[in-house]
């Protein structure tokens, strides 16, 4: 397997973009990742996306993506993992760039959520729970997410206010990022006062639904000294699953997905958690920024909220997470969170992240999760 690095990244705002089609928002991410890499050159597309057909009514979405950004006649490919979407996407082309299959690939990951009612993007997302078992009995996603909390608070006897200081630097950090959606930094009065959406979960647990894409240029690392930019080497990239309910889970809190896909990019990597500098969670919930920490090895069981109460989490702490907002912050267009995530690492790995500078990042982590931990795909990067 060869060697790849990422030489070009592209992303929109994250906004609410009523005027633009997913075609729109795909093509300028593509057209900055381009321009950013400094060549036109694409051998094949990538495309991250979880609702294309549900909310946009656009399935063989790739080669619409392909036609609009003139890239056929290309190979073009939609891959879906639910709201791990993107990361899978990267995954998808980091096998067909390393195994040698192409030379050139460009990885879009794009969603488009805000023209439809709160209801229906709820059911939308809700295909990303167990259909016979879940869904199929009116549980709402993030009622299957309040389950996980509940059970946590009870088991570590935590406070619904002890999950905050996740939310708190989230917005933080996203106040330093002028492509996210929420830039308001809010306290422990404001969490506290949030409307709760499925009891214990409140508005401020909770990533917002929007629209964006972000998209990357990778090559083999012989190549891609040619690039107009500095080169960042993709040190692992893995995948794990886990049963798709909840209820067929031997213990709901530790999710197996999550830990199984972290072990394999450490050993691919050669790294340990002590080794990352930032790591880009995906906290769609806060509960599930807890979950991940402890089943990453940052934290033992039990801990995570203590880790984050030491502001351990924060940009100037010893495991920065969600540096530019994370999807709490900057928003989670599901499809296209995972590849945002890795744009937000690479800018941190070339100390272009402003004021949200990780200092002296040489090493950072991303991992998106689909389902309630039912699959997981981490990828690893380094400067």
């Amino acid at each position: 397997m060869r060697d790849v690095g990422i030489i070009g990244i592209g992303q929109t705002a994250v906004a609410e973009h009523w005027d633009r089609s997913i075609e729109d928002l795909a093509v300028e991410a593509i057209t900055e990742a381009r321009r950013d890499a400094g060549t036109d050159r694409a051998d094949a597309l990538f495309v991250g996306n979880m609702l294309s057909g549900e909310l946009a009514g656009q399935e063989n979405l790739a080669t619409a993506i392909a036609d609009a950004a003139a890239l056929l006649p290309i190979e073009a490919l939609k891959i879906e993992a639910a709201c791990a979407s993107g990361g899978a996407a990267l995954r998808a082309a980091w096998l067909a760039v390393a195994s040698g299959a192409h030379d050139y690939a460009l990885v879009v990951g794009v969603e488009k959520m805000t023209d439809h009612l709160t209801d229906g993007v709820t059911a939308a997302l809700a295909t990303a729970a167990d259909a016979d078992y879940e869904a199929g009995f009116g549980i709402s996603f993030v009622a299957l997410t309040a389950l996980l909390m509940r059970r946590y608070m009870h088991d570590h006897a935590a406070r619904r206010e002890d999950f905050a200081a996740f939310s708190i630097n989230s917005h933080r950090n996203a106040a330093l990022n002028p492509r996210a959606l929420y830039r308001q930094p809010i306290t422990v009065a404001d969490f506290i006062a949030s409307p709760v959406v499925a009891d214990p979960i409140n508005v401020l647990d909770s990533a917002g639904i929007c629209d964006g894409a972000a998209a990357l240029l990778i090559c083999p690392a012989a190549e891609a000294g040619r690039a107009r930019r500095t080169p960042v080497r993709i040190a692992a990239s893995a995948c794990a699953t886990d049963t798709l309910g909840l209820a067929e889970r031997a213990d709901p809190l530790v999710w197996q997905a999550v830990a199984g896909s972290a072990r394999l990019a450490y050993d691919r990597a050669k790294v340990g958690p002590k080794d990352i500098d930032l790591f880009e969670v995906h906290d769609a919930f806060s509960i599930v920024s807890v979950l991940t920490l402890e089943a990453c090895g940052f934290a033992d069981r039990g801990s995570a909220l203590r880790l984050a109460a030491e502001g351990r989490i924060a940009l100037e702490g010893d495991i920065p997470i969600c540096t530019l907002g994370g999807l709490k912050g900057r928003g989670h267009p599901v499809g296209a969170s995972g590849v945002y995530q890795i744009v937000e690492v690479v800018q941190q790995l070339r100390g272009e992240a402003g004021p949200a500078q990780v200092k002296g990042a040489r090493v950072g982590m991303a991992q998106s999760v689909g389902g309630s931990g039912s699959v997981s795909v981490t990828h690893i990067l380094r400067a």
